[in-house]
């Protein structure tokens, strides 16, 4: 049976779906003011295999990844200027509406073609936060009706001293709990976690609509409410996110939907992905400078699934420690891994054994770790049967393209070395043929003698 770690009761629990054989996931997805760091996409490739996992144990899953594209102001705690303006005046952009949706536009195409890359499976759901402004409006006239609003001079206020356990996420002391909306100065708001629902009286914001709360935008919270349940129900089954919303975002999105919806709870179980940090000094981040994209990795030469491999080396609720040795030493692993998968042959079987073992694996709150050390000992053991159809269940899992042949360009110098080589072992000069064998080995090639010809391959 499937085991989670739930964040909200701080405890790995048997999966149980609200309904039988099917499964409903929401994940925060990218503000598309800026490229996504591989910090970003580690959670993509979270998501991706807690997807793969379901539907490998027969679930039906509808998945959706939210796109924000307004709203979600320089704190996540609902403070400062809106990102997407942010991203405008970078660029250089005029100040308007079309300038906001190319912005959004450009950087949600880069998002997707670095899913791409990452062997990401498509979400069942994608939608953006501008196109559903109405189901947003709805949502916070039902919290008001409910009596857990208020009104001042910033907009709509949720009123979190009349939300019994709005703390039950986080689980925080008063002293550590973080201000929930200041827009700008609020000298009428009631209690210091009370957070924005629609901001207005903000007439140079570029994207307003209006509403009963005046003309303005949505709060950041309501958004990820809003966008959930139009697709997945007033009640649904997993919510994913990234650790640091636990305090500010996810805890305001679980009072705001119980309050609106009077479910509770709003979803059953919570999974929080820790942070990918970089080796010798914390979280990776795009303001200072120490975030890497994937098209970065790709100029330096490593495979966008080398970088996938990395991150299933390391459980999700564990922090991921980056540098370029690290991985480096995954893309070797990685590339040696299909080096050897290559050559097994297909006996069109099963090993039980082995797929029972992964299964375990992954059902124990999605070892990963333990999923690829599963995956190595059926590699290495000379005796087993059934390796390559099993490998092959196993990477529909793992998302690693285990089985697909890649096209490597291989340079001249190592062909015509290759060659020569060739002609060597054709007057049998064993002794020249094994010096040019090492030669290509040492510019980071192996060339192998099958079937009476010569494969060459990158090590």
């Amino acid at each position: 049976m499937l085991k989670l770690f739930n964040t909200l009761t701080r405890k790995k629990e048997t999966f149980k779906p609200i309904k039988e054989g099917e499964v409903s996931i929401y994940s925060c997805g990218p503000t598309v003011y800026w490229y996504q760091h591989i910090g970003n996409m580690r959670m993509v490739i979270f998501i991706d295999t807690l997807k793969r996992t379901f539907l490998f144990n027969d679930y039906k899953v509808n998945n959706v990844i939210n796109i924000t594209d307004v709203g979600h102001l320089t704190s996540d705690a609902d403070e400062g200027e809106d990102k997407m303006v942010k991203a405008i005046k970078r660029e250089g952009l005029e100040l308007n509406e079309e300038s906001m949706l190319k912005i959004a536009k450009k950087y949600t195409g880069v998002f997707l073609e670095d899913m791409k890359k990452l062997n990401a499976l498509s979400p069942t759901h994608m939608p953006k936060a501008t196109e559903h402004i109405k189901e947003m409006i709805d949502i916070n006239k039902k919290i008001e009706e409910n009596g857990y609003s208020y009104r001042t001079p910033v907009g709509l206020i949720f009123d979190t001293s009349k939300f019994k356990d709005y703390n039950k996420l986080a689980k925080l002391k008063p002293k550590e709990m973080k201000f929930g909306s200041r827009v700008n100065v609020d000298e009428e708001r009631k209690n210091p976690t009370d957070f924005a629902l629609w901001i207005s009286n903000q007439p140079n914001h570029i994207m307003q609509w209006d509403s009963p709360w005046g003309k303005g935008f949505p709060g950041w919270h309501i958004e990820c409410t809003a966008m959930s349940s139009k697709y997945l129900g007033n009640h649904f089954d997993i919510h994913t996110g990234g650790e640091e919303h636990i305090p500010v975002h996810h805890t305001n999105e679980i009072a705001q939907s119980e309050a609106a919806f009077k479910v509770h709870p709003w979803v059953n179980y919570w999974l929080h992905l820790r942070w990918l940090i970089m080796k010798g000094g914390g979280k990776m981040s795009k303001s200072a400078g120490t975030s890497y994209l994937i098209s970065d990795l790709e100029s330096k030469g490593y495979a966008p699934l080398s970088f996938r491999y990395l991150c299933l080396l390391t459980h999700y609720r564990k922090h991921l420690g980056f540098d370029l040795g690290v991985l480096d030493s995954a893309q070797k692993t990685y590339l040696r891994l299909k080096n050897i998968i290559s050559e097994i042959k297909d006996d069109g079987k099963i090993n039980e054994p082995a797929l029972k073992n992964f299964k375990k694996a992954m059902e124990d709150d999605l070892n990963t770790p333990k999923a690829l050390a599963v995956l190595w000992n059926l590699v290495r053991d000379e005796k087993a049967k059934g390796k390559l159809q099993t490998i092959k269940s196993i990477d529909a899992v793992l998302g690693l393209d285990l089985l697909k042949e890649d096209k490597i360009e291989i340079p001249n110098e190592i062909t015509e070395l290759a060659n020569k080589r060739l002609e060597a072992r054709k007057a049998k000069n064993w002794k020249l043929s094994d010096e040019i064998r090492d030669k290509i080995k040492s510019l980071g090639y192996i060339v192998e003698d099958v079937d009476g010809q010569q494969k060459i391959k990158k090590i």
